[in-house]
Order: C-alpha cells, then structure tokens, then sequence
C-alpha cells in the first residue's frame, strides 16, 4: 500500500476562499441517494451512523430526573441481524463511490463500531487505523454500575487493501502538533454551547451532534482542499459546515427533513477560511529535485562565488560545473559541507550560505525560488 505522506501534493489544485460549488445535501436514504451518486467521485467520507444504543425506558438521574437520551426511532433496530444489514447496505454504497485513493471514516460508541469493524473488513476494506476520541465533559454513568463512557472510536480505512496514494497529511498534522507525530488518542469537549443547535423550544436539535474540531481534524487530516467530502448521515450538518469553511466540497445525505433544513441553512452561513490558511505545503519528499548547478544556470549564483556556513566559519569556492571546491577538495555542496565540520553527512543546502544584496542567504531559499516556478498553478 502506498500512502501520501504530505502536506499536500505540489499537484493540487490552488484554492481560493470561494467555494468552487455549493454545498448540497440530499434528503432521503443513504443507500439510496448514494446509488445516484457516480461510481469512483468521493474523496472522503465521514459516517455518524446510527448507533443501536438499545435503550430499555427511560434514563434517569440519582434525583430521578430524566436524561435525554437517544431514543429516537432512527437508532432503533430490531435486531443485530438487522442492524449488520443495513450497515452492509450503507457501507457497501460507501465503497461505491469512494475514489481508489479514498478514504472512509466511521465513529461509534461501544454499542456498534465493533460490528462496524467487522463488516468494512468483510466487504474489503482497509482498516488503517482506530482513533479514539477522549471526551474532556462525558455523561456520568448514573446507575454508577459501569465506567463512565468517556470515549468513542473512530475507524479510518482505505478502500481496499492495494490502494495507492491516499491522502495522509502527516507532515501538517506534526507541524500543528508541536512538531510530534500526531497520536490515535485525541481529546475534544462534547458539542456544547453556542456551537449546539437549539430548536424552537430551546432544547437541542440534534441529540448527537459532534464537535466542529473533531470533524476538522479528520478532515484536515484525510482531505485536500476542493476535494469532495461525504456524510451519508449528514444530520445537523457538522461535517458539511466544517468543509465548507475548510475549502472542501460536499455532499451531505439526511433522511429527516427538519434536520436537512437545519444543515443547509447553517452551512449558508459558514465564511470559508482565508486561502492562505488552507493552501497546501509542499514537503521535502514532494518537492522538485533542483540540482545545485541549476542556481548557477539561472544567475542565482555565480562561478567563483563563496559559500559560507551561518558563522562564516568556513568557505568554499563555486565553481562552474556545479560542484565546489573547499581547499583542495572538489565535490558536492554537501560533500564538502560534512568535510568542513568533520561529519560523515551534511545537507548542503541548509549549511552554506552566500552573501547577496539582502545579506547572508541560505542557498536553500535560492532553490525554493526555483521550486516555486516549477509547480504548476
């Protein structure tokens, strides 16, 4: 399997804090809806699928007060058989129009995302990685005859075992995380506050409706900007107010009318994020290999100039062939750059430096000029 480890690939597309097409969302049922949908023309998608809470009454708390809980006639299934059914259906319509380099995301509580698990395996996906999603606020267990549920699982898959160049935005990721690779334990508050939807009668709209920053992340993680995202249960609209404000193209599916209204008009009000904030870095790895010898070619360095390394410490001659020359030894920039301190390896391009009108200048930013006009946009 071959995964892109990038910030984004110097391939994608430029973006702009316009959206490139409105964000729909489609009412009715997933399977359904997603069977009119082209084959192979998602990128990513996000599932919020019905969790089989299996509730018996009602829930209360120790002053005997009611809880409200999921008790809605949309998680309620008459069986296991029944619900791995439907989750063969939807899974099965997912795997459909996922592209080859797609990638899927489900979230469940203990309740289900083991059947879950089971079932994307069977019908051939991937598994990549489970993540688990640490709640800071969780809901005490009131019987107190369990743990408290603190936690829900997120599956991340490929679509299949063999798939090549999915998106894996590892090095954003680490660079937005202090520099460390980021972890599958990730902690985020319950949806409280202003961020919840309330209904007319001032209770909220939704009964599970997810943190905005859980669903950035993933899709900040999985996605490119102006790549088409999929909820096959949009809800209340979360992943698609994210996306849109992310840059991100989407498609949401509800099957309740109310909550499809409440999705479009809230993702109608989501102001994207600057272009700058969401263009794609190019890593190391991804960038154009851009010889030494072609700063000399472009006039960005001359025959005859002298390298030096930050303290002036050491010099070196350029010499017209690309190569330098550092006493009587010729070689590479980087050659010569580990000869100079004595080291076994260097990278010359973040050693030596050259006097320019604007001063001491890293040779490394001489060659992300060149980079820059070699990427297409």
């Amino acid at each position: 399997m071959v995964v892109s480890r990038r910030g984004a690939s110097s391939r994608a597309p430029r973006v702009s804090s316009q959206r490139s097409e409105p964000a729909r969302i489609l009412v009715g049922d997933c399977v359904n809806e997603m069977a009119k949908l082209p084959a192979g023309s998602v990128d990513l998608i996000f599932a919020d699928p019905p969790y089989n809470l299996q509730l018996q009454g009602d829930l209360k708390r120790p002053d005997d007060s009611r809880v409200d809980a999921v008790d809605d006639d949309w998680d309620k299934f008459s069986s296991f058989a029944a619900y791995d059914e439907f989750t063969r259906e939807w899974l099965t319509a997912c795997r459909r129009v996922l592209k080859p380099t797609g990638t899927l995301w489900v979230i469940g509580s203990y309740h289900n995302i083991f059947r879950v698990g089971a079932t994307l395996q069977d019908l051939g996906f991937w598994i990549l990685n489970d993540v688990v999603w640490r709640k800071t606020n969780p809901m005490p267990n009131f019987r107190g005859r369990r743990f408290t549920n603190a936690h829900e699982t997120l599956i991340w898959a490929a679509r299949e075992a063999g798939a090549k160049g999915y998106t894996f935005n590892y090095e954003a990721l680490k660079a937005g995380n202090e520099d460390v690779q980021m972890r599958s334990d990730w902690t985020f508050p319950l949806c409280t506050g202003e961020e919840r939807l309330k209904g007319a009668d001032g209770k909220k709209l939704h009964p599970t409706q997810k943190p905005e920053a859980l669903l950035a992340r993933v899709i900040l993680a999985a996605s490119r900007p102006d790549d088409l995202v999929l909820d096959p249960f949009s809800g209340t609209g979360t992943t698609g107010a994210v996306a849109a404000r992310l840059g991100r193209r989407f498609i949401g599916i509800e099957r309740d009318a109310g909550y499809a209204k409440a999705a479009e008009k809230r993702i109608a009000m989501v102001e994207p994020v600057p272009s700058p904030s969401i263009a794609p870095f190019m890593t190391a790895r991804e960038a154009p290999r851009v010889a030494f010898s072609v700063l000399i070619e472009r006039g960005l360095v001359s025959a005859g100039a002298k390298l030096v390394d930050a303290k002036k410490k050491h010099k070196a001659l350029v010499r017209a062939d690309g190569a330098v020359s550092l006493g009587d030894q010729v070689g590479s920039i980087h050659k010569m750059g580990a000869m100079a301190q004595g080291l076994d390896a260097c990278n010359g391009w973040t050693f030596w430096h050259i006097e320019t009108s604007k001063g001491l200048t890293l040779i490394d930013d001489l060659r992300a000029i060149v980079r820059s006009e070699m990427i297409p946009g």
